[in-house]
C-alpha cells in the first residue's frame, strides 16, 4: 500500500514538474506541487507582510460542505447550534474537572439527611462568590498552566473540526467565526491532513489528504508566513516513511528557498531518508562530505547528522561520526544528552568516558556533566533501576563530580516512573546529606509513584522528610499525603496533618477535605464523613462540585438527592459530569430507575461528557439487576457511534445473566482495548461460559489469554484456579463434567499441567457430588502432577468412599427389605 502510494505520487510529482500550465478546473495534486515553484510568485515580496484580520480576503467557497458552512440560509440551525455547543465544551471546559478525585465512593446504605443539616451553603455571600472567582481567575492565568490547557484544548478542537468538515471548512468556519488564521492553525490542520493520509487503507483518499496539506501549506507562503520547521517537518516525516525519495527533495527546494537558514536543519531529515530507505551508498557520501569540510555551517550540519543516527540506533556509524565529530564544540547541551542517551544504549562505556573526560578538561560546566552521566546511566539497556543508580554514582566519583540537583531529581523521576518509590526516597535522604535541595515538584512526583504502587505506607517516611528538612510544601503536597494516609485508613495521622496545615498558615482546600471524605465513604462510615462536612463548615471552607458528588452519590433517600440539588444551585455551584454521575448512583440505589434515565436529559451536560454519563447509566443499571435496561442504553450508544467507557464494560460483563447471548460480551471484550481491562473482562467472561456449560467459548477465550499472557504459567494457574473454583462452590453433576472435561482440555490444546489448588477444588467438587468414580482419576492426575497427597486429600478420599460405602450398603438393605 505504502509502496503503491509513493509511486501514485511520485508520478504526480513528475507531470506537474514537467507541465507548464494545467487546466483551471484540475484539482490534483500536481497543479498544488507546481505551484509551489517559487519563480510564480516572489516570497520576498509577501514574506515581510504580516497578515492583518482587516486585510484579510476570505477563501471562496468551493464544494457543497463550505457553501452550505458560509451561506446562512443552508446551513441548519440545529446542525450550527450543535457544532458550536461541541466547540465551546472544548474551549471552556472547567479546570475543575481535571483536579477531580477519579475514586469512585460506594452507595450508603445510611441515610445523610436525617443527621446532616448545612444551613451555612445557602448563605453563601455574593462577596465571597466575586473573591473566589478572582481567586479562580488568578489561578488559572497562572503561564504554564494557561500554555498547557489552551494549547491542549485548541488542537482537540482542531481535530474534531478536521476530522467532521475538513480543513478547507474549517478554516472557512474560523473566518465565519472571526478567527484569524495563523501558523499555529495552518500547522495544526496540515498535521490533521498528514495524519489521515497516513492511517487511510484507500490510495485514492490519502492522495486526496495530502493534496489538501498541499494547499494549506500554500496558503501559508501565500500569506507571507515563515515556513519553519514545525510546518515542515511533518511532510518529511510523512515522505521518509513512505519511501518516496524524489518528493523529499523536490519540497527541500522549495523550503530552502523559502528559509535559508534551514539548510542545516534538513541535514537531519536526509540522514532520516537513507536510512529508512536503507541506502548505504548514499549514506556513505555524507560521512565523505562530513570528513572534508570543517567550517561553522558544516558544523551544524553535522550535528544534525549526528542527532539522527542517535536516533537510527546505527552503531557503527554512529562511532565512525563520533570520530570525525569534536563533541566539545556541540553548543547544545540537549543534544549532548542525546548522543550519551545512544552510548548508554548501544553499551559503548569507553566512549561514554572519553567524552566525559573530554568535558571535564574543557571547563564544561559541572551540572551539565552530572545531566550526561545521567541520560547515559539511565539509558543502558537490561539493567535494573537499582544498578543504573550505582553506575550514576560510580562515574560521578570517578571523574571527581559532585552530582548536581537537576541530575538528582531527574534520578528521582526515573525511579518514580518506574515505581521504584523505595529507592527515589533513598536518593532523597543522599541529596540532604550532602546539603541539596529539593523541589516541591519532584516531591509531587513521588507521593504520585507511591499512590500507582500502592506502597500508601511511605506516606509516613514522605512526610518526616518535609517536616526534618524545611520543605516548602503547599495545599497540593498536604492533599496528596493526607489522601494517602486515608488508603491506609489511618484518619488520625490525616488529621495531625490538617492541623499542621495551619500551624504553616496554607489556606486549606475543598479537595483536602475531599480526599478524607471519600475514604470514610468508602469504609460505609457516614459520621466520619459528616465530621469532615463540619470541620469544612468550622474551617470556613466552602463544598465544590466534588464534594457534592461524594454526597449525593452517597444518599439512599430521594429527599435527600433533592436537598443536596437544591443547596448547590443556591450556592451557585456548578454541576460537574461528576455530580450527574452521583446522581445516576444515589437514583438507581434508590430503586428510581426511570429517573436515573431522565438525567441524561439535562440540559446542562457537556457534550465531550455526555459519553461518560451514560457509560455510568450502564453501569448502575446493571449493578442494580436492570440488565435490559443496562443493554438498550448500551446499545443506544452504539448507534450514535460512541463506545462504552472500560469500567462499565466491566460491569455489563460481571452481571451479565443471559447464558445464550454471548455474541454481547464478544463484542464488550473487542471494544476493550486497554490490556489490563481486557484481561479483566475476558476472566469473567470464562467464568460467564463455565456457569452456563459453554465450554467451547470458554476453551477459546483461555487459548487467547494464554498468548496475551505470553505463556505466563503462573498466570494461568492463577485463572484455571478461579474457574475450578466456581465448579466446587457448586454441587451440580453437569457442572462437575464441564469441569472434567476443561481439565482435559487444560492439558491437551493448552498444554499445561493444573495446580495442587485446580485438583483440590475439583476433588472436593467430586466429594459435594458423591462421585466416587471421578475422584478416583483427580487422584490419579495428583500422582500424574508429582504432587504427594496431603491431610486434606486423603480426608476427602476417605470420606467419599464411606459415603459410597454406607450408601451401597444402605441400598442393599432396603432392597432385601423390599424382598421380604
Amino acid at each position: 500500500m505504502a509502496a503503491s502510494r509513493a509511486k501514485t505520487l511520485s508520478s504526480l510529482f513528475k507531470t506537474a514538474k514537467k507541465s507548464s500550465s494545467s487546466p483551471a478546473g484540475d484539482k490534483t495534486l500536481k497543479q498544488l506541487v507546481s505551484s509551489f515553484d517559487t519563480s510564480s510568485s516572489s516570497p520576498s515580496s509577501t514574506s515581510s507582510k504580516k497578515r492583518s484580520p482587516k486585510a484579510a480576503k476570505k477563501p471562496t467557497p468551493d464544494g457543497s460542505l463550505s457553501s452550505r458552512l458560509l451561506d446562512p440560509a443552508s446551513t441548519s440551525e440545529d446542525s450550527m447550534e450543535k457544532l458550536t455547543e461541541e466547540i465551546s465544551s472544548i474551549l471552556f471546559a472547567g479546570a475543575s474537572d481535571s483536579s477531580h478525585d477519579s475514586e469512585e465512593v460506594t452507595n450508603s446504605r445510611s441515610s445523610l439527611g436525617r443527621e446532616l443539616a448545612i444551613p451555612w451553603l445557602s448563605n453563601l455571600s455574593k462577596n465571597y462568590i466575586s473573591l473566589r472567582r478572582k481567586i479562580v481567575s488568578r489561578e488559572r492565568k497562572e503561564k504554564w498552566v494557561f500554555k498547557k490547557t489552551q494549547v491542549n484544548r485548541f488542537n482537540r478542537l482542531i481535530k474534531m473540526c478536521g476530522d467532521k468538515l475538513g480543513t478547507k471548512a474549517t478554516m472557512e468556519l474560523f473566518d465565519k467565526f472571526g478567527r484569524e488564521t495563523g501558523v499555529k492553525e495552518y500547522n495544526a490542520l496540515i498535521a490533521v491532513c498528514l495524519e489521515k493520509a497516513r492511517t487511510s487503507g484507500d490510495e485514492e483518499v490519502a492522495l486526496e489528504h495530502i493534496a489538501e496539506a498541499f494547499t494549506t501549506f500554500k496558503k501559508m507562503r501565500e500569506w507571507g508566513f515563515q515556513v519553519e520547521e514545525g510546518t515542515y517537518g511533518p511532510f518529511l516525516l510523512y515522505f521518509i516513511e513512505m519511501g518516496m525519495v524524489e518528493e523529499f527533495f523536490f519540497f527541500c527546494r522549495v523550503i530552502k528557498e523559502g528559509n535559508r537558514s534551514s539548510h542545516s536543519r534538513l541535514g537531519y531529515y536526509e540522514m532520516l531518508l537513507w536510512i529508512g530507505v536503507n541506502n548505504e551508498e548514499k549514506i556513505r557520501e555524507l560521512f565523505n562530505h562530513i570528513a572534508a569540510d570543517d567550517g561553522d555551517d558544516d558544523f551544524k550540519l553535522k550535528e544534525n547528522y549526528l542527532l539522527a543516527l542517535c536516533e537510527s540506533g546505527r552503531k557503527e556509524d554512529l562511532m565512525q561520526l563520533l570520530e570525525i565529530i569534536d563533541v566539545t564544540r556541540i553548543s547544545s547541551v540537549n543534544l549532548v544528552a542525546n548522543i550519551f542517551q545512544s552510548l548508554g544504549r548501544l553499551s559503548l562505556e569507553s566512549l561514554a568516558e572519553k567524552f566525559l573526560l573530554a568535558f571535564k578538561n574543557c571547563d564544561y560546566g559541572t551540572d551539565d556533566i552530572s545531566r550526561l552521566i545521567f541520560s547515559y546511566a539511565s539509558s543502558i539497556p537490561n539493567l535494573a533501576v537499582q544498578d543504573s543508580f550505582m553506575k550514576f554514582k560510580s562515574l560521578h566519583m570517578k571523574f571527581n563530580i559532585t552530582p548536581s540537583s537537576a541530575s538528582y531529581e531527574k534520578l528521582i523521576t526515573y525511579c518514580c516512573d518506574l515505581r521504584k518509590v523505595h529507592l527515589a526516597l533513598d536518593i532523597v535522604d543522599q541529596m540532604f546529606e550532602v546539603g541539596l535541595s529539593l523541589s516541591i515538584e519532584t516531591l509531587h512526583s513521588i507521593l504520585h509513584a507511591s499512590e500507582e504502587s500502592y506502597e500508601f505506607n511511605l506516606v509516613g517516611r514522605i512526610y518526616s522528610l518535609v517536616c526534618r528538612h524545611d520543605l516548602k510544601p503547599n495545599s497540593e503536597t498536604f492533599r496528596s499525603m493526607i489522601s494517602l494516609s486515608v488508603k491506609m485508613k489511618d484518619f488520625d495521622s490525616a488529621y495531625a496533618m490538617l492541623k499542621d496545615l495551619k500551624k504553616l498558615n496554607i489556606p486549606p482546600t475543598a479537595s483536602i477535605y475531599n480526599a478524607m471524605m471519600a475514604g470514610y465513604f468508602r469504609e460505609k462510615n457516614i459520621n466520619g464523613a459528616l465530621m469532615v462536612l463540619k470541620q469544612m463548615e468550622h474551617d470556613d471552607v466552602k463544598p465544590d462540585s466534588q464534594t457534592f458528588s461524594y454526597l449525593i452519590g452517597n444518599c439512599d433517600r430521594e429527599e435527600d438527592i433533592i436537598k443536596f440539588r437544591e443547596e448547590m444551585e443556591r450556592g451557585r455551584i456548578q454541576v460537574t459530569k461528576h455530580v450527574f454521575m452521583a446522581l445516576i448512583n444515589a437514583y438507581a440505589t434508590c430503586g428510581q430507575f426511570e429517573k436515573a434515565k431522565q438525567v441524561l436529559l439535562d440540559k446542562g451536560i457537556p457534550v465531550k461528557s455526555l459519553n461518560e454519563i451514560k457509560s455510568a447509566l450502564v453501569s448502575a443499571l446493571a449493578s442494580s439487576g436492570q440488565m435490559p435496561d443496562a443493554l438498550n442504553v448500551y446499545r443506544e450508544i452504539k448507534q450514535k457511534g460512541g463506545s462504552l467507557e472500560p469500567k462499565a464494560a466491566i460491569s455489563l460483563i460481571e452481571h451479565f445473566t443471559s447464558g445464550g447471548e454471548l455474541s454481547i460480551l464478544f463484542q464488550l471484550l473487542e471494544e476493550l482495548h486497554d490490556p489490563d481491562y481486557w484481561v479483566d473482562g475476558c476472566c469473567r467472561t470464562v467464568l460467564h461460559c463455565v456457569r452456563n456449560k459453554n465450554l467451547r467459548s470458554a476453551v477459546d477465550l483461555l487459548k487467547q489469554l494464554k498468548d496475551k499472557f505470553h505463556n505466563d504459567v503462573m498466570a494461568m494457574e492463577v485463572i484455571f484456579d478461579e474457574v475450578f473454583c466456581i465448579i466446587a462452590e457448586s454441587e451440580s453433576k453437569d457442572l462437575l463434567q464441564i469441569g472434567l472435561a476443561l481439565l482435559q482440555a487444560m492439558k491437551d490444546e493448552l498444554g499445561l499441567t493444573p495446580s495442587r489448588k485446580s485438583l483440590d477444588f475439583l476433588l472436593n467438587a467430586c466429594a459435594n457430588a458423591k462421585d466416587l468414580q471421578n475422584s478416583l482419576l483427580i487422584w490419579k492426575e495428583y500422582q500424574a502432577a508429582g504432587f504427594s497427597g496431603n491431610v486434606l486429600t486423603y480426608l476427602r478420599l476417605v470420606i467419599l468412599s464411606f459415603l459410597c460405602f454406607f450408601f451401597s450398603v444402605l441400598n442393599v438393605i432396603c432392597f432385601l427389605r423390599l424382598d421380604c
